[in-house]
């Protein structure tokens, strides 16, 4: 699976818990047989190589997904999203 996100803005300073947020909502959806890139989409960001070199090492998730105030970050920005609001269903 490979996915590319665009941040808000060339110096967005969340680019990176974006990307984990994307990386770590797919693993937890996907079985584990499934290989998950996510970067940036080329030239959108300031710092494109560095944050795409951070989300693709896997020392450097993994070390991320333990820390516990960014583990709390990333589940309030999963929560809620393995269903659809009721709003966005049709009557």
């Amino acid at each position: 699976i490979h996915v590319r996100f665009t941040p808000t803005v060339p110096t967005c300073s969340v680019a990176t818990l974006i990307g984990l947020t994307i990386k770590a909502k797919l693993q937890r959806s996907l079985p584990r047989r499934y290989k998950i890139d996510v970067e940036i989409f080329p030239g959108t960001h300031n710092q494109e190589d560095q944050v795409n070199k951070q989300l693709n090492d896997k020392e450097r998730v993994a070390a991320a997904l333990e820390n516990p105030a960014l583990r709390k970050l990333i589940n309030n920005g999963i929560a809620g999203t393995d269903r659809p609001d009721d709003i966005l269903l049709l009557a």
